[in-house]
C-alpha cells in the first residue's frame, strides 16, 4: 500500500494560522524588554547630557533671549500646529522652571522612576525643545522626538530601572477582582509593548534603506567623491588636520563611500540572520566616525541607540551577568553597607583559653 502525503490545508486556513500566529505574538509576552531597557537609558541619558552641555547657551537657544523669540515661535505654531511648553510664558523664572523640570525628567526617564508617566513627560520635554529652536536641529532631532514618543506606549521600566526593583519586591495581592485587573491590564500593556517595539524597528529600517537609496541617485556617490566632499565642509570639520589626512586616501575614502551605501540599503535585508551582528558594528563604527569626523556627537549618539532595539535580550542578559553585581540577592547595598559599619564598632571576642 503506498504512502499518500496529506493535502495542503487550505489558503484560507493557512492564513488564519498565521493570523493566530501574530495575534499570539503580540498577546503572549512582551519581546525585548531589556532592549526597551537601553533605549530608555540611552535617551534619558543623552538628552540629559544634551541639556547640561547646552546650559550656558540655554537662554539664547531656547530662552526669552533668544533671537527667533517666542512669540515668532508662536506665529510659526500658528501655521505649523507645533506645540512647545516654553513659549506659554515669556518670563524668565518660567523658562529656568521648565529648563530645571526638564532635566529632573530626563534623569528620572533614564533611571526608570514612575516610567509610565515619566516617559510622556520626557515625551513632552523633547518635543517643546524641539519646536521651540526648530531652526537649530538636525536628522538626530527628528528620530529622538519620534523615538520619544514611541517609548511612551513600551514597556521600558520593566528591566534595569527602579520600578522593577521595587516591583520585584511588592507583594502580591490575592483579590480576585484585582488579579483580573491586572490580568486585563497586563494584556494591554503587552500589546501597545509589542506594537512600539514593533514600530521603532521598522523606523530604523526605513531610516537606513531610504537614506541609502536616497545615496543611490546622488552622483557623487556612485563615482565615490561623496565624502571628499563631505570632508572638507568647514561647517562640519571640527578636527580639519584629522580629516585632511583622511583625505588624502581617495581609493580608502571612495571604498567608504560606498560601504556605507552598501550597508544602509541592505540593513532592512539582514535582520533575520546573523549577518546583521557585523552589519551593526559597522554602522556603529560609522556613527562614531560621524561624530568626530563631522562634528555631530547627538545624531551619532541617537542612531547607536536607536540600533539597539535589534540585539536578542539574551545579548542584554549576557552583559547583566558580567557586571557586577551591585545589588546582590542578599540585600541592597545599602544594608550591606550599614552591616559592615556596625559590624566594624563591635570589638572582637577573645577566643576560649588554650
Amino acid at each position: 500500500m503506498e504512502r499518500t502525503d496529506p493535502a495542503p490545508a487550505p489558503a484560507g486556513q493557512r492564513v488564519l494560522d498565521r493570523m493566530s500566529m501574530l495575534i499570539a505574538l503580540l498577546v503572549d509576552r512582551p519581546v525585548s524588554l531589556y532592549a526597551a531597557a537601553v533605549l530608555r537609558i540611552g535617551y534619558g541619558l543623552l538628552y540629559l547630557v544634551f541639556l547640561l552641555r547646552e546650559f550656558p547657551h540655554r537662554d539664547e537657544i531656547w530662552g526669552p533671549g533668544s533671537p527667533w523669540t517666542p512669540a515668532l515661535a508662536r506665529q510659526l505654531f500658528d501655521q505649523t500646529e507645533w506645540f512647545s511648553v516654553l513659549t506659554l510664558s515669556d518670563s524668565r523664572a518660567y523658562f529656568e522652571t521648565c529648563y530645571a523640570a526638564a532635566v529632573v525628567t530626563s534623569a528620572l526617564f533614564m533611571l526608570g522612576w514612575r516610567t509610565r508617566a515619566v516617559s510622556v513627560l520626557f515625551a513632552v520635554v523633547v518635543a517643546s525643545f524641539h519646536a521651540r529652536a526648530v531652526f537649530m536641529t538636525d536628522g538626530g532631532d527628528n528620530l529622538f522626538l519620534l523615538m520619544a514618543v514611541y517609548l511612551v506606549f513600551t514597556a521600558c521600566g520593566r528591566r534595569w530601572s527602579l520600578d522593577a526593583r521595587r516591583k520585584a519586591g511588592a507583594a502580591v495581592d490575592g483579590d480576585r477582582h484585582r488579579r483580573r485587573f491586572r490580568e486585563f491590564r497586563d494584556t494591554a500593556s503587552t500589546v501597545l509593548h509589542n506594537c512600539g517595539m514593533f514600530v521603532i524597528a521598522a523606523q530604523v529600517c526605513f531610516l537606513y534603506g531610504c537614506a541609502g537609496l536616497y545615496k543611490v541617485q546622488g552622483g557623487s556617490w556612485g563615482n565615490g567623491t561623496a565624502l571628499h566632499y563631505v570632508l572638507n565642509l568647514d561647517l562640519f570639520r571640527p578636527w580639519p588636520a584629522l580629516s585632511l589626512l583622511l583625505d588624502e586616501h581617495p581609493v580608502a575614502v571612495a571604498i567608504a563611500g560606498y560601504l556605507t551605501v552598501l550597508l544602509q540599503v541592505a540593513f532592512p535585508f539582514v535582520l533575520f540572520g546573523r549577518l546583521k551582528y557585523p552589519v551593526l558594528l559597522m554602522l556603529v563604527s560609522l556613527h562614531l566616525g560621524i561624530a568626530v569626523l563631522l562634528g555631530l556627537p547627538v545624531f551619532s549618539g541617537v542612531m547607536i541607540v536607536a540600533d539597539a532595539v535589534f540585539l536578542p535580550d539574551r545579548f542584554y542578559r549576557s552583559l547583566g551577568s558580567l557586571w557586577p553585581k551591585t545589588f546582590p540577592p542578599g540585600g541592597s547595598w545599602t544594608t550591606r553597607l550599614r552591616f559592615r559599619r556596625e559590624s566594624a564598632l563591635v570589638p572582637n571576642q577573645p577566643g576560649p583559653a588554650g
